[in-house]
């Protein structure tokens, strides 16, 4: 297995991903059911919307959405904030924290889950020292 270890900046591209993803997916509307009322000058129509996501991004996404639940609730809002592009001031506002407290705070949240994910992969990897392997195959000697 040859993936690279993951970093906060891998985890804060893929949660920038996720919030992109989720803007693409089609909205809930009941099946059959629309009006015929005319569309006045200047309002929005729903022909512009971006195109839909792919089959491996929705994947992604929910998967990054999983790592989310490692998290406190007050570092959840505040990745999730920042992956939606919100500026720092505005984040500190809504949070009523200070900028640098607001930016190690999501620092370390994004460590969290960087040493959660290649914790998990170091497991995953396959055993190559003798001392984890069987008992028989050491006694061999192989």
């Amino acid at each position: 297995m040859s993936k690279a270890a993951w970093t906060p900046e891998l985890v804060a591209e893929r949660l920038e991903e996720a919030v992109g993803v989720l803007a693409r997916l089609p909205e809930d509307k009941v099946r059959g059911v629309y009006d015929l009322w005319p569309r006045l000058v200047g309002e929005a129509s729903g022909h512009g919307r971006a195109a839909a996501a792919a089959p491996e991004a929705i994947d992604r996404m929910e998967e990054t959405l999983r790592w989310l639940s490692w998290l406190d609730p007050e570092e959840r809002r505040l990745v999730w904030l920042r992956a939606e592009g919100l500026p720092w001031k505005r984040i500190t506002h809504r949070l009523v924290i200070g900028r640098t407290t607001a930016w190690q705070r999501w620092s370390i949240a994004l460590l969290k889950i960087a040493t959660r994910l290649n914790a998990a992969a170091e497991q995953d990897r396959p055993d190559i020292k003798a001392v984890n392997r069987s008992r028989e195959s050491v006694l061999q000697g192989s």
